[in-house]
């Protein structure tokens, strides 16, 4: 391979290396209570992404062991934007529950996802 052709691999390689993170989508890290995770009630949803997130889209819901909504209060962003909490708005029974969460990053993506958690008698 020619010189030429070297360099402009190896600068197309670098670009398109620099430019995946930009199109990257905010995937879920961690989250408190954690997924299958048998705990005290907790008083907050603490939900830890890859990317920063746009608060104003972003959001979760709790399902508690009837199927029916939990009401939640307002979320906050933390470390630097890319974790959102989530008080819980009431004391917690024991049971299994469901959290559906979405958020829209800041560079435009959208992502979903759910999981559970039970709190222990």
């Amino acid at each position: 391979m020619s010189r030429i052709h070297l360099a402009v691999s190896l600068a197309v390689s670098a670009f398109l290396a620099s430019t995946g993170a930009a199109f990257a989508h905010a995937h879920l890290h961690a989250a408190s209570p954690a997924d299958k995770a048998v705990t005290a009630a907790p008083t907050e949803i603490d939900l830890t992404f890859t990317e920063e997130l746009n608060l104003a889209f972003s959001g979760a819901e709790l399902l508690g062991p009837d199927g029916k909504a939990i009401k939640l209060g307002d979320g906050v962003l933390m470390e630097g934007g890319k974790a959102l909490m989530i008080p819980i708005s009431a004391p917690l029974a024991a049971g299994d529950y469901k959290v559906n969460w979405h958020v829209l990053s800041t560079d435009g993506h959208k992502t979903n996802g759910s999981y559970g958690f039970t709190v222990k008698p």
